[in-house]
């Protein structure tokens, strides 16, 4: 017990700075991007990525399941019968400004918590991070697994982009996380010529099999928008896995000391 206590305050404190740091970066740079995919949506005249069957990939690197605000109307104007019923379905979703922020801080903030539960528990069994340049390292790890590998078949999306059904993408993305976590772990901590072969193998299969892909790539979103979203997205989660590595790196080494291991330690 006192070791699971320990794993979760490290992860807790780092979560919160990493959290914290990328809902500030999102705000300047990946919001303004959507909210002009928003407008190129609308202008659109309809939905070109049905986000309840097929939701984008969110900016930490896992497939979201909820649907972006501001979903473009049809270019008819409906009925009165027609609208009330549809504005109900839409549901709560916090204000623009302020609020929105606030709860995109908070979603952040769990988001980092959980991955910093991930990358505690792992790097305890490879001895623990032992200063902030390690946690760094484990850092880049998590953003090539999380970040880096998923994006390569299937990218961030802006509203109006669409997408293959949510399953097979869901399917996908946990298989290339697993497939690129173990494989690097073979590379890393056994670095045998065999183990290593098969650790490439496991790396490059989810791509040669491919994720998948929607049956029209048609959208109203500009080539170059998308292009400035997916580079903003890759740097500001490339900034996040390094922090959180560099944070749990500081406040391990700060509260254990000298010792080898988080069971040993906040006794």
């Amino acid at each position: 017990m006192n070791l699971f206590r320990n794993v979760v305050f490290v992860a807790a404190i780092a979560g919160l700075v990493a959290g914290v740091v990328l809902a500030c970066m999102q705000a300047y740079a990946t919001v303004p991007l959507i909210l002009k995919a928003e407008v190129y949506e609308q202008a659109g005249g309809g939905h070109h990525h049905d986000h309840g069957a097929a939701p984008a990939t969110t900016e930490t690197g896992a497939v979201s399941t909820a649907a972006p605000a501001g979903n473009a109307m049809s270019s008819a104007a409906p009925a009165a019968e027609a609208a009330a019923p549809a504005a109900e379905d839409e549901g709560w979703a916090p204000a623009d400004g302020l609020e929105r922020f606030a709860f995109s801080v908070l979603a952040n903030i769990v988001t980092g918590i959980g991955f910093a539960l991930v990358l505690v528990a792992v790097s305890e069994f490879a001895g623990g991070v032992g200063n902030w340049r390690q946690g760094v390292f484990w850092g880049l790890a998590g953003f090539a697994v999380f970040t880096l590998a998923p994006g390569l078949g299937l990218q961030p999306e802006l509203p109006a982009m669409p997408a293959a059904d949510l399953l097979p993408r869901q399917i996908w993305w946990s298989a290339t996380v697993a497939a690129t976590a173990i494989g690097l772990g073979l590379i890393v901590f056994r670095r045998s010529l065999p183990l290593t072969i098969l650790a490439v193998l496991l790396i490059v299969a989810p791509h040669i099999v491919g994720a998948p892909q929607p049956d029209s790539f048609e959208t109203p979103i500009p080539e170059g928008l998308h292009h400035q979203f997916v580079v903003a997205v890759t740097v500001t989660n490339l900034v996040f896995w390094l922090v959180l590595g560099a944070v749990v790196g500081v406040v391990r080494g700060r509260f254990t000391g000298t010792a080898t291991s988080l069971r040993d330690s906040f006794a």
